[in-house]
């Protein structure tokens, strides 16, 4: 049997992150310290500061990239963070929350298996949000049966037709 003690949970490395441009510049500088420190990040854009431009056009397949297990987490960005956590949420197998604070940003790992961060580009700091992403990215989610059974809940939500 193993030595439970040996055992660490695998980090994330591959990162994918989006934002329109209430969000562009957090991202860029989120970009900038992920692969600072060894992530592996990829951009789904937008790719240049376009004032008229929407965040599902990148938040969605940002999301799901998520999904399909192309990258590991993800990182989305708009202005206020809301409607980026709406639009990843509306692909199944995306766990997107909106996170001003840093309990959240573990604790929705921890037990909720949170799989994307969301971001208000015009709310949170650079700082802050580098702190709050930190978190997100070592934050491993527990596992336990209670959290598993509640996650199997909401993912039957995800095949149910509309009535």
């Amino acid at each position: 049997m193993a030595d439970p003690r040996n055992f660490l949970p695998m980090m994330p490395k591959h990162i994918g992150v989006a934002a329109d441009h209430g969000g562009f510049e957090l991202k860029e500088y989120l970009v900038r310290m992920l692969r600072e420190v060894g992530y592996e990040v990829t951009d789904l854009g937008d790719l240049q500061y376009t004032l008229d431009d929407d965040y599902p056009d990148f938040v969605v397949p940002l999301a799901r990239t998520v999904a399909g297990g192309e990258v590991d987490r993800g990182v989305a960005i708009c202005g206020s963070g809301v409607g980026a956590c709406i639009a990843a949420n509306k692909v199944a197998g995306v766990r997107a929350c909106l996170i001003h604070e840093a309990f959240s940003a573990h604790q929705g790992v921890e037990d909720d298996d949170m799989n994307m961060i969301c971001l208000g580009g015009l709310v949170v700091g650079h700082a802050f949000a580098w702190e709050l992403v930190q978190t997100f990215l070592h934050a491993t989610f527990s596992g336990a049966e209670r959290f598993q059974r509640r996650l199997a809940k909401v993912a039957a939500l995800e095949h149910q037709e509309t009535k």
